[in-house]
This record gives C-alpha cells, structure tokens and sequence, in this order.
C-alpha cells in the first residue's frame, strides 16, 4: 500500500510538473502583445507631456498591473472592478496620508500602504500593485508629489483606462482567451445571490 501511494504521488507530481512546463507559444504572443502596446501608449504619453528624467505618468506600478492584465488574465486580481478601483483608492489614500503626515516617512510609506490594504479589502478591489501606488505617492520624486490630488486623475485613473482598454482589446482577440474572466463575475454573483437569499 505505501509503495502504491508513493508511485500515485510521484506521477501525479510529474504531471504537475509537465503542465507548469508547458510552452503555449499563442498565450505568450497575446500577453507580450498587449503589454508591450500598454506600457508602449503610457510611455508615449509621457514622451509628450512630461520632459526630464522623472516618469510621472509612467508610474511602476503599472508594470506589475500589466503581468496581471496581460498574463494572469482569469485571476481575480486582474479583473476590471480591481484593477481600476484598486489603483484610484490606493492613489487617493496614498496622496491623503502624504498630505497629513509630508515630513516622517517612517510613518507615512506604512501607513499609506496598510490604510490602502484595507480599503482594497472592505470594497472588494484588491489588487496588488495598488499598494505601490499609494507607495508612490508618499515617496514620488517633488513633481509627482506636487501634483496632488491630480495624481489620481493623472496619470493613475488615466493609465488604469489605458491599460484596461487595451487589455479588452488585446486579451479577446481569440478564443482562447477572454477578459473580464467570466467565471470570476459569476462566482461573485452567485455568493452575493446566497447572502441575499438568508436575509
């Protein structure tokens, strides 16, 4: 018997193994497609409007938003409702904290990125790079701080449309792939349909 669970464990950790390696040349295609127009359109804006070596449009988040929007695209962090919400509420808290608390870092990064967190999570937004947005706001070079609560129009809300539009369009191109992930709207149907029904 032990020999049996050992040779079961053992092939079904070779097919784990297999599945995880497993090239799918048409996936790759599509996510370097539309990150690379994504992030490109981003860069371009900020070619055009901000000069000098500060990328104030061009924020780091927004790459670790384009591995999700682009490569994980059935996950539910990389869903519209996220990735939107989850970037405008962690700029927003990121620019408030920075704005009470200007002078002590110590304080103001955590703070902004805890304050975010938990707001992601009460309004069901999470979505990890957010918590690099708030970041950015607290410890931004002087232009992105002077922007203010302009920083989250421009360039958070802005570049969130940006990246979403193109995710729409590049992420749906074929049927292999859709965005928004169906079954992750669904799933959040049906517990909001159970809640109600106890009610």
């Amino acid at each position: 018997m032990p020999t049996q669970r050992i040779r079961r464990s053992y092939r079904k950790t070779r097919y784990i193994l297999y599945k995880e390696t497993l090239i799918d040349y048409k996936e790759h295609f599509w996510s370097f497609l539309g990150s690379f127009v994504g992030i490109g359109i981003l860069a371009y804006v900020q070619s055009i409007h901000f000069s000098g070596p500060d990328a104030v449009y061009l924020i780091g988040s927004f790459g670790a938003s384009s591995v999700l929007v682009y490569g994980i695209i059935q996950s539910p962090f990389s869903q519209p409702r996220n990735l939107v919400g989850g970037h405008v509420i962690s700029a927003l808290v990121g620019v408030t904290v920075n704005k009470l608390v200007p002078d002590i870092m110590w304080i103001a990064a955590p703070l902004a990125v805890s304050i975010a967190i938990i707001l992601m999570q009460i309004t069901k937004t999470l979505h990890p790079p957010g918590g690099a947005t708030a970041l950015i706001a607290v410890i931004g070079t002087e232009k992105v701080k002077a922007l203010g609560y302009m920083y989250v129009l421009s360039p958070v809300f802005t570049g969130v449309l940006i990246l979403l539009l193109t995710a729409l369009i590049f992420n749906n191109m074929t049927s292999s792939r859709s965005y928004p992930s169906h079954s992750t709207y669904h799933k959040h149907y049906h517990k909001l349909r159970k809640r109600l029904s106890r009610r």
